[in-house]
């Protein structure tokens, strides 16, 4: 399939990508472009994190999730956006809550991830009860590093230290202090800061169209 037949695909809104690239990523997903962003912040024992990552890369992780069908082996339904698909695909809700974890003086802390209603306009939100009021966490962000080690996540957590982490496939977990924060920090509802959502997935990744044809400029 060329360049031109999965921007087609994309655009039609079934988000079907059977290309990968010879080291087994979706050939949608751009693992050395800008790093996927994550805010986290935290009130007494609870915890708030949401992690954006770009349009395309949602595409690919749920390519790799088996959350769109494969038009090689059948239909394809195209009464559902691609966002949708994601948003249902319990396999994506699961790869999200194993991949995104915190814990409290080695303690796990109970993760509830938030429905995926706008997850390309807020990312995955997830909320985790800690044990006790918050001081210290062990934060872990290890999505999209399986489908290639180049992701990176830039974590920001307003009065915290460090105040941004970097997780990398080789760095996957960060202990954040929010000491100084006094065990609170920014509200819940500033973490749904993120891309506008223009519709369904396949709309959306026009912007997967430019980033490919400024890579072959």
């Amino acid at each position: 399939m060329n360049h031109r037949c999965i921007t087609g695909a994309l655009l039609a809104g079934t988000a079907t990508l059977a290309v990968v690239t010879g080291g087994g990523v979706p050939a949608a997903a751009h693992p050395f472009g800008p790093p996927t962003t994550a805010r986290v912040a935290v009130d007494g024992a609870r915890v708030d994190l949401s992690w954006q990552p770009a349009e395309d890369d949602w595409v690919a992780l749920g390519q790799s999730l088996g959350a769109f069908e494969d038009p090689t082996t059948g239909p394809v339904t195209t009464q559902v956006t691609g966002e949708q698909k994601l948003r249902d695909s319990t396999a994506v809700q699961d790869y999200l809550r194993q991949r995104i974890t915190v814990s409290q003086q080695g303690q796990v802390c109970r993760a509830e991830l938030q429905p995926l209603d706008a997850l390309l306009a807020q990312g995955a939100r997830l909320r985790f009860d800690c044990p006790a009021p918050v001081t210290a966490l062990d934060i872990t962000v290890t999505a999209l590093t399986d489908l290639n080690q180049a992701y990176r996540t830039v974590l920001r957590a307003e009065s915290a230290t460090p105040a941004e982490a970097l997780f990398t496939a080789t760095d996957g977990t960060h202990r954040v202090d929010f000491t100084r924060s006094g065990g609170r920090s920014a509200p819940a509802a500033a973490l749904a800061v993120g891309v506008v959502a223009a519709g369904g997935l396949g709309v959306l990744l026009v912007a997967l169209t430019r980033r490919r044809d400024r890579s072959t400029q």
